[in-house]
């Protein structure tokens, strides 16, 4: 019988299980997908994260395949409104630009290097019972039939769409906004380098991120749903508002989605424990929900003692949810921000607000409170 069951092979539950398996806990990863999806949805690391992947081994070879973001600069009409820089922490002055599929491989193959049994594949989880004490019991369906665990702990890193979130808590309240937003990865020729690039137009923000191999993600606001978007679509609006030009055939992933957040008022129910998304579904909008996710697990490895042995020490592991709750609180007003600074504007307006914005980034104090938020610092 497994110590701990992770449901969710991504990078939050490769992570928890990484971080366990080092711990010198057996530890069974589930996941649904029979192959590691190669989209890449997530792609930045913030300085927080980087510290716990280098704990664990991971943090050189993740810099060594990503690109270091060390400055943001800001457009409006063709015009630059400010720059903010990146370099604020001593050890990791950058964030990390790395594709999700490529993060997901470095995590899997170091769990696999400690237990090549850790990850099951196709692993469909229908129920937790969770029953008093005795071991949590995990019904899943196979290919080959059904298969019946049972565990000390289950953790749930299974995403913004949890059943066991579900299971958990049912009535719990999803936030919508008025917010929605396409993205695609092209080719760079916009001679930004490794700067991100945010234009603020009145139709909406265009956001861009540089990518390893001369690849820059773009993702735009749009005023409804995407009806389904072709590249060349998406090429089409990226003109239109920034005056870049991508080249179309160029596109390597394109998805479109709308936001919504959700809080749990509780991470750990008796011997299951929510992680990330599961736990905290916030806007991609800023890039902080997989760092969240890893600042979890980091936070709740040292704990995992504590509930294998049902020694609850209530004290800490309600500690641990209040610290990880206000962590996920305030990336979310965050992201908040970041949208509503997004949505359309009056040209008029916009320059006035541009102004503001400008001459407050030109203070050192308020720049450099402006960076910690944005790093997660």
């Amino acid at each position: 019988m497994p110590e701990v069951v992770i449901v969710g092979a991504g990078p939050v539950g490769l992570f928890m299980g990484l971080l366990l398996l080092q711990r010198g806990h057996h530890v069974r990863i589930l996941e649904r997908r029979r192959t590691r999806s190669t989209r890449s949805r997530a792609i930045g690391v913030h300085p927080p994260a980087l510290v716990h992947l280098a704990r664990a081994g991971l943090a050189d070879e993740l810099i060594d395949a990503g690109l270091r973001i060390r400055e943001g600069i800001a457009y409006s009409q063709r015009r630059e409104v400010a720059r903010l820089s990146f370099s604020g922490d001593a050890n990791f002055p950058f964030i990390l630009a790395v594709p999700q599929p490529v993060t997901e491989d470095a995590l899997e193959r170091a769990v696999l290097r400690l237990d090549p049994s850790a990850i099951i594949r196709g692993v469909d989880v229908k129920e937790i019972d969770d029953g008093d004490g005795r071991p949590v019991r995990v019904l899943a369906a196979t290919e080959s039939g059904g298969l019946d665990l049972s565990a000390h702990v289950v953790i749930a890193a299974d995403g913004a769409h949890s059943r066991l979130r579900q299971s958990l808590l049912p009535d719990l309240p999803a936030r919508t906004y008025p917010d929605s937003y396409i993205m695609g990865d092209y080719a760079d020729h916009t001679g930004h380098g490794s700067s991100a690039v945010l234009y603020l137009e009145p139709p909406g923000i265009v956001e861009s991120f540089p990518l390893p191999h001369g690849v820059r993600r773009w993702v735009v606001r749009l005023g409804a749903p995407d009806p389904g978007s072709t590249a060349a679509q998406l090429a089409d609006l990226i003109a239109g508002r920034t005056g870049e030009h991508v080249d179309p055939a160029s596109n390597t992933m394109l998805s479109a989605f709308d936001v919504q957040a959700r809080l749990a008022k509780r991470m750990v129910h008796g011997r299951m424990v929510l992680l990330g998304d599961a736990a905290h579904e916030i806007s991609p909008i800023g890039g902080q929900g997989m760092n969240l996710g890893w600042l979890d697990a980091a936070a709740l490895a040292p704990l995992m003692g504590t509930l294998l042995t049902g020694d609850t020490v209530q004290a800490r592991l309600d500690e641990f949810e209040k610290r990880r709750r206000r962590a996920a609180l305030r990336a979310s007003r965050q992201a908040g921000i970041n949208m509503a600074l997004g949505r359309p504007l009056p040209a008029k307006a916009m320059t006035a607000r541009n102004a503001l914005f400008a001459a407050a980034l030109a203070v050192p104090p308020v720049a450099t409170l402006v960076e910690r938020r944005f790093t997660m610092r």
